[in-house]
């Protein structure tokens, strides 16, 4: 057999390579429908499973970071849609899907509800883009419709933070999954605009899930409330492969929570280099402009030197006009100055550091408080005690006995009870009677009775 040298000939991870290109770029986004068997979670998080039908099978791999999204924890014989893209691992020469995200058995037909009531929006004009609203671009007040526990409303809270810019973040907490959660999301759409004027901009927060998760915003009343709103309204629901209702029907659609925060929030820290390089570009143009009219007015002035004294009179007043631009300009500068300041200063003030510096010395001096309190208590019931006890010793038998008084009892023979001796008719000559002193006792026989 004849080799064609003019054939390219492959090494095995250049062919691999080129391969792992195609796909990848063919199956950039793909949903896949199988059953899951053999999964295994090793230490590191990751689920590694196999999806396969009747006739074939597919290695998965969904990564730890995802798998916080799932409705509920994967099992083999699981029925499934997964949601990812299409890789091959060189390694091995394995082909495999990398999920982002996994819709459980049922999806097909809430697929049908969704491109249904999408259509139907559509047609009533629900989407149109004459109806949306844009953005402020330095909003004062921004609600979060979410829930206050989700990890999207901590990654929307985390890029606002990090930009530091001076709004109000208010959060409308929500069920966002889960039967009447689209209708609970719509009331408190319609609360906002009622209750809560002065809102800027209404999110709609949400992390990402399967299908079935992310139904409430699939709904056709939350649609409706969202079309109706006053208030300009952000859907941020799901990640960037996730599309719902919500989405068509807002004034803005953002991929993550984290891109609506990006989007909504400047970064003040850009917007003052961006002001302190507009400053300096605006003086260097003005003393440019200033410096060519006044090459001008030389030139001019040497051309007509008859008329020095009208030239001067008119650079008398290009003078003036300069100082009152430049006046001007300086109090502009300083204005925005104080506001850079004011900023930096409610930035300030809102740090916790005072509050927690107040309620330190709050709880010493409860600790003081207290202190002192306990041992004036302790103090009082010691005085109590010793005014009880001199008291207690002022009426005891024992204080009787000891300024030498005596307790006389009759013992009876052979059932030893004593009985207490008050007059000497209970006795007769020759009993045995017993002495209590008050200290000691004494045992005595009567001999003679008086």
């Amino acid at each position: 057999m004849l080799i064609d040298n003019k054939q390219q000939i492959y090494s095995v991870s250049t062919l691999t390579r080129e391969l792992k290109n195609l796909v990848e770029n063919k199956y950039r986004f793909i949903q896949v429908q199988g059953e899951i068997s053999n999964l295994k979670v090793p230490f590191s998080g990751h689920h590694y499973f196999t999806l396969k039908d009747d006739g074939a099978q597919l290695r998965g791999v969904l990564f730890k970071g995802q798998s916080r999204y799932l409705e509920k924890a994967l099992q083999d014989g699981q029925q499934v849609v997964c949601h990812g893209r299409i890789s091959i691992y060189e390694p091995r020469g394995d082909y495999q899907i990398i999920v982002d995200s996994i819709d459980f058995h049922g999806s097909g037909l809430l697929q049908l509800q969704f491109e249904k009531l999408k259509k139907l929006l559509q047609t009533e004009g629900l989407f149109s883009q004459e109806k949306k609203q844009p953005l402020p671009q330095f909003p004062k007040e921004v609600v979060l419709v979410t829930s206050a526990t989700g990890a999207a409303v901590h990654d929307f809270i985390s890029i606002w933070r990090k930009r530091a810019f001076p709004a109000v973040v208010k959060i409308y907490p929500v069920r966002v999954q889960g039967d009447g959660a689209a209708k609970e999301i719509a009331d408190a759409v319609k609360s906002v605009n009622r209750h809560l004027p002065a809102t800027d901009i209404i999110v709609l927060c949400r992390g990402g899930g399967s299908l079935e998760d992310l139904w409430a915003f699939n709904e056709e009343v939350l649609a409706r409330s969202i079309a109706a709103s006053a208030i300009p309204v952000v859907s941020a629901v799901g990640h960037e492969v996730d599309y719902t209702i919500s989405d068509f029907c807002s004034d803005v659609r953002a991929a993550t929570p984290t891109a609506a925060a990006e989007q909504i929030f400047p970064d003040i820290l850009k917007l003052q280099r961006q002001i302190a390089h507009l400053q300096e570009k605006m003086a260097y143009t003005v003393s440019d402009i200033l410096a060519e009219y006044q090459n001008r007015v030389r030139q001019n002035r040497r051309l007509l030197g008859d008329m020095n004294s009208l030239f001067t009179n008119i650079s008398l007043r290009l003078d003036h006009v300069t100082e009152n631009f430049l006046g001007a300009m300086q109090k502009t500068l300083g204005k925005r100055r104080s506001q850079c300041d004011e900023l930096s200063a409610r930035l300030h003030s809102l740090s916790p550091s005072a509050k927690v510096q107040i309620q330190n010395q709050r709880l010493t001096f409860a600790s003081e408080k207290l202190l002192y309190l306990m041992k004036q208590t302790l103090t009082d019931k010691a005085q109590s005690l010793g005014r009880q006890a001199a008291l207690l010793d002022a009426v005891s038998p024992l204080a009787t006995l000891a300024r030498g008084y005596s307790i006389v009892e009759k013992v009876t023979p052979g059932t030893g009870k004593s009985t207490l001796l008050r007059q000497s008719s209970q006795v007769k000559k020759g009993d045995s009677v017993a002495v209590r002193l008050h200290t000691g006792k004494l045992t005595c026989e009567v001999t003679e009775i008086q």
